[in-house]
């Protein structure tokens, strides 16, 4: 962090404290962190964060910010009559403003345009500052309210939270719970307030260990998902969210996402075999298929004349016979082979991609193109002249070429788990199918 960043981060803390935003219960302190968390930098986690300033119990509240200090559509309008008169005139405008891969981006970028044509008559008006206006300038005001907006009860466009937003994400489910954790928390809790009561300890155990405004205190409040270390990133679970979802509402993702799926082209019958919703027909992160995909692709591997007769059974989520489980795994991954047969690249080369963009961050050169796989050399290309990022075979490494070449390597990385996850598809899918042939082969054994 540089000097005049410090210098700015000091005076945020300065005035996030006059506001009443704490990681204490009190402080009398210039800052409001300092007690349970620090602003520190996790290069491996994409940048800023927070720390664990001591020993954190799981359950434990870490930070408390007044309704106060939340901005809200209905804050700033009580605060700004002329904002208040002119959103009025416009009754159509939603209080927020931006809503899978290619599809996904061209979407949002088409309906961040939309929305931005919308809301320009209200901008006028407001007499923005013409840089303001532009296109660019919405984009970086939507894309900000939509990766740290907080939910809260009586505003539908959610809140700012100062402090709150410095915390990065962590799928649900990824906390610990075992009994090593408990033993631990009790360690903790006898070291700094001697034996605590049953109920305490149950009420902790059982407490919304994330985030959330509580009514009673009027404040958003945020506890420790599970026991942190002196020295440790806090994290915070924002939802449930796949890979994709992550990168298009928040601009990352996560190399080991529980939570992420794969969703693979249907037989144009299978849609209609079953009344499924067609978001719950993908593949696990595991490679595992959904309850809802492997239950119709099982039934639409059972014969036409006798679907009626087995349909209970497929609700139910049984096996319907070892011949109809092989002919499900077989088309599963089939179809999956042939998705990843017809994408320009493996999961090999994408990762040889993501290494020479490295080397090309730290050196500033490009690997020699004859030295690549054809489709990688051209992918790079393509993306060198698209950015002119190289003269004469340096590469001039400005802040925007940097900021292109990450927003580049997250699209790598999200094909490249995508891939994953089909590969990890056929393997389940051939484990299943040898140990159904497996078991067959050795009661025919047994037999003769």
């Amino acid at each position: 962090m540089d000097e005049a960043e410090a210098l700015n981060l000091k005076s945020f803390l300065k005035w996030t404290t006059e506001l009443g935003i704490s990681d204490t219960p009190s402080t009398s302190s210039d800052s409001c962190l300092g007690h349970s968390l620090f602003v520190s930098y996790f290069p491996e986690a994409g940048g800023r964060g927070l720390e664990a300033a001591r020993d954190i119990r799981k359950g434990e509240l870490i930070l408390s910010v007044p309704k106060g200090a939340l901005m809200t559509s209905q804050s700033l309008m009580m605060n700004d009559e002329v904002l208040s008169i002119a959103v009025k005139k416009h009754p159509t405008l939603s209080s927020t403003q931006i809503d899978d891969a290619i599809w996904a981006a061209q979407k949002a970028s088409r309906k961040a345009e939309e929305e931005w044509n919308e809301a320009n008559v209200l901008m006028h008006e407001l007499k923005l500052k013409p840089q303001l206006l532009a296109l660019k300038a919405w984009l970086w005001a939507s894309g900000s309210i939509s990766s740290r907006t907080m939910h809260i009860p009586w505003d539908e466009a959610g809140c700012l939270c100062p402090v709150g937003d410095f915390f990065n994400y962590t799928a649900p489910g990824e906390e610990t719970s075992n009994s090593e954790d408990r033993v631990a928390g009790k360690a903790f809790s006898l070291q700094e307030d001697g034996p605590l009561k049953l109920e305490t300890e149950l009420a902790a155990d059982h407490r919304l260990i994330d985030a959330g405004y509580e009514e009673d205190v009027s404040s958003y409040r945020f506890y420790a998902r599970r026991i942190y270390r002196k020295g440790e990133q806090v994290l915070l679970s924002y939802g449930t969210y796949t890979n994709l979802e992550l990168l298009q509402h928040y601009g990352f993702l996560l190399t080991d996402n529980p939570n992420d799926k794969a969703f693979i082209p249907l037989e144009p019958d299978m849609y209609s075999l079953c009344s499924w919703e067609n978001e719950l027909l993908y593949i696990q992160s595991d490679g595992k298929p959904s309850f809802a995909l492997l239950s119709t692709v099982r039934f639409w591997a059972v014969p036409k004349t006798s679907r009626r007769s087995v349909v209970h059974q497929v609700y139910s989520g049984n096996l319907l016979s070892t011949e109809n489980e092989v002919v499900a795994m077989r088309w599963l991954a089939r179809k999956c082979r042939t998705i990843l047969d017809i994408l320009p690249t493996t999961t090999e080369e994408d990762c040889k991609l993501l290494a020479i963009l490295d080397e090309f961050q730290d050196i500033h050169q490009i690997v020699e193109i004859k030295e690549m796989p054809p489709t990688l050399a051209s992918e790079l290309c393509a993306f060198i002249k698209s950015k002119n990022l190289v003269s004469e075979g340096i590469c001039a490494m400005s802040s925007i070429a940097r900021r292109s070449i990450e927003r580049w390597k997250l699209a790598i990385l999200w094909r490249y788990h995508y891939k994953k996850i089909l590969c990890n598809c056929i393997v389940h899918c051939t484990e299943i199918i040898n140990d159904i042939i497996s078991q067959r082969d050795s009661i025919q054994g047994n037999l003769h």
